[in-house]
């Protein structure tokens, strides 16, 4: 292939993808068992080749084996004869990362990195929930408590909770039901482990976009197996970690080559009953990013699965078989054929449901930017392995990984818990001599006891003994109470009048 260009396929002639238009971002859909995983990886080989470096999660572990050669299998030798290539087994630069560090390194990320609005996403919060959890990251922030870890984040909650009636005057009102609701889901997420994710050391972006000594691109691939136990989970790192690389990076404009290329399997996760204000700004971002140097590549089963301003951005495509067995799926193969610019040989709806395994329709962007004519392909065959790798072949890879000891061992530095906790330890200690100061330490009734407490154990003096007639009427009605009531609780009654009266 010529310089600034990765073979996809062949059609009637090699189908490419240019590098300096691959910020415009793609889609590879298709049913299960199409080829879609396949094109990921022919699509990363080629990124790294290039120099690019990619982060492509691996939902089946098959990804995991880019990091070994291929191993010649006939049908891929065949494949590579057939679109005039020769097959070439390759091993690419690989690092592995896992959010609960079992598979690969651990990622991590700080609750204030996470944000609010994520966070209120991957709890599932109501909008109240969400306004109470906006209040605590406002009051943190005022307050110089550091967010790091979830448990400096009950400890927020519990302190917005003591603090609900100040709190509410000054930024609305902060019900302690919804402190509990988000402290109940906050459980939830450390039952399935999620509180792996949040702490530090933080991952730093630029440890994702290294090349090798040969110039390839190091192929970053995040273990997800486990993680798609928890697809919330899954959806909300992926979007925070797209999110990061907006925020981060500087404004490049067109490159020659992107300097990281973004693949987002199983996409239909991030938007599935997604909030229109996250949907909003995955729109944004993914509009904007390309100006970074970022190419995002979505990869689902259905194009439905994308909201159709998402859909608009991606300009590059590669369309596996569909099946139309259902109202949606037929629905869904007409949305298809109708986002590409069709060839007059074949109807583009019809070769949908008729494509083979390992076959796609394929339209990118020319050099002029625009949509080429869609072109029935024969997938390239990946170098790499088809296939996972090994568990003792993927520790030696984690063994001599780049980043090696960097993110293994977790940082736990003073932050909103530890603060918390000192600044109600000096309360409780400054408290303790006023209130020892304030207990009686000998019997109200003692010899001993002040003059104010045994005024009210001696007769009052015979000079007030006389009462206005008013008092004495009181008393009377008084002690008739007393009398007719005949319990404890009427004679404190009685007792707390007439000693009032006394003291006129």
């Amino acid at each position: 292939m010529a310089d600034g260009e990765i073979l996809i396929g062949k059609s009637g002639k090699p189908e490419v993808l240019l590098l300096r238009l691959a910020n415009r971002h793609g889609l590879v859909t298709g049913a299960t068992g199409t080829g879609k995983t396949v094109t990921l990886q022919v699509l990363a080989e080629g990124f790294s080749n290039a120099g690019v470096p990619v982060f492509a999660a691996d939902i089946k572990g098959d990804l995991s084996g880019l990091s070994q050669a291929g191993d010649g299998a006939a049908p891929f030798v065949k494949r590579a004869r057939d679109i005039g290539i020769d097959y070439v087994p390759d091993r690419f630069p690989t690092v592995f990362w896992d959010v609960f560090g079992e598979e690969g390194h651990p990622v991590r990320a700080t609750i204030s990195e996470m944000g609010p609005l994520l966070l209120a996403r991957l709890l599932d919060l109501n909008d109240t929930q969400e306004g109470v959890l906006n209040i605590a990251f406002r009051v943190a922030d005022e307050q110089g408590l550091l967010l790091l870890d979830l448990k400096d984040l009950r400890a927020m909650l519990a302190f917005v909770s003591e603090n609900a009636s100040l709190l509410s005057a000054q930024y609305g009102n902060v019900s302690t039901q919804s402190v509990g609701a988000i402290q109940r889901q906050l459980l939830v997420l450390e039952n399935q482990k999620g509180a792996n994710f949040f702490g530090e050391p933080a991952l730093e972006i630029g440890d994702l976009m290294r090349t090798d000594r040969e110039g390839r691109g190091i192929v970053n691939i995040l273990a997800a197996t486990r993680l798609m136990d928890n697809p919330r989970l899954y959806a909300t790192f992926l979007l925070w970690l797209l999110s990061e690389l907006f925020e981060e990076l500087p404004e490049v404009g067109d490159l020659e080559k992107p300097k990281l290329v973004f693949f987002f399997d199983e996409a239909h996760l991030l938007f599935n009953d997604a909030p229109k204000a996250l949907v909003e700004s995955v729109e944004r971002v993914v509009r904007l990013i390309r100006s970074k140097g970022v190419g995002v590549y979505f990869v689902t089963q259905n194009p439905l699965d994308v909201p159709d301003k998402v859909l608009a951005q991606l300009g590059n495509r590669v369309q596996h078989a569909l099946r139309a067995f259902t109202p949606r799926d037929q629905k869904a193969v007409r949305a298809a054929a109708d986002t590409f610019r069709q060839n007059p040989a074949f109807k583009t709806e019809e070769t949908i449901l008729a494509l083979g395994v390992g076959e796609a329709l394929v339209s990118t962007l020319d050099a002029k930017g625009s949509p080429t004519m869609v072109e029935r392909t024969l997938i390239a065959p990946p170098s790499g392995r088809v296939g996972p790798a090994s568990a003792a072949e993927r520790q030696a890879i984690i063994a001599e990984s780049p980043v090696r000891g960097r993110y293994d061992k977790t940082i736990d530095r003073d932050s909103a818990y530890e603060m918390l906790q000192k600044r109600s330890e000096a309360t409780k200690a400054a408290a303790a001599p006023a209130a020892a100061s304030s207990v009686p330490t000998t019997s109200p009734w003692d010899q001993s006891a002040p003059a104010q407490r045994r005024e009210r154990a001696e007769p009052a003096p015979r000079a007030r003994q006389t009462a206005s007639t008013t008092e004495k009427v009181v008393s009377n009605m008084a002690s008739s109470v007393a009398r007719s009531i005949g319990t404890q609780v009427g004679r404190a009654i009685f007792r707390s009048i007439l000693g009032s009266m006394t003291k006129r």
